[in-house]
């Protein structure tokens, strides 16, 4: 600082020392428009750059969630066997001699529409039921439900098969 090299500055108890810029020789404007040139092309080129190194990670992530050669042999072996069991099942179901008559498939069938029929009629009389004592109710119809201890076909998710 002594010598004119550097200059100080200083700012309470702090001082801060820097190159002084005077001694530099000064740019001209052929200069700096060639430099920032040079600044646009290079800002260009790592952008360039940086696009190329996204792409190249986004590549390789993906290649890393893929599954290896091994992996891929490993699983169609799986395949493999798994076909082979059940080709081997569809085989004993067709070789099976104790096939369902169309009698009794109709019988069941018609059972099925019979019970369904009958457990929406049920279902309907106790809705109806409950909603008439709801009325005069003065809880909730959740609290209602618990303390007398019904339980819904909503709370197991069950629900009539689809009328046929």
């Amino acid at each position: 600082a002594q010598q004119g090299r550097v200059r100080e500055k200083a700012y309470g108890k702090q001082k801060i020392y820097f190159a002084d810029q005077e001694q530099l020789p000064a740019a001209s404007d052929a200069e700096l428009r060639g430099l920032d040139g040079e600044i646009t092309a290079l800002s260009s080129k790592v952008q360039a750059l940086q696009q190329s190194c996204r792409q190249m990670e986004a590549e390789l992530k993906d290649l890393n969630s893929s599954m290896t050669t091994p992996e891929i042999a490993g699983e169609i072996e799986d395949l493999r066997k798994d076909c082979a069991s059940y080709t081997e099942k569809l085989e004993r179901i067709k070789s099976a001699t104790n096939h369902v008559t169309p009698e009794e498939k109709e019988k069941v069938c018609s059972e099925q529409k019979l019970y369904c029929r009958e457990w929406r009629r049920r279902k309907r009389m106790a809705t109806e039921l409950l909603e008439a004592i709801l009325e005069g109710y003065p809880k909730s119809k959740k609290q209602f439900f618990e303390e007398v201890g019904i339980e819904t076909d909503e709370d197991h998710n069950v629900t009539p098969p689809a009328a046929v």
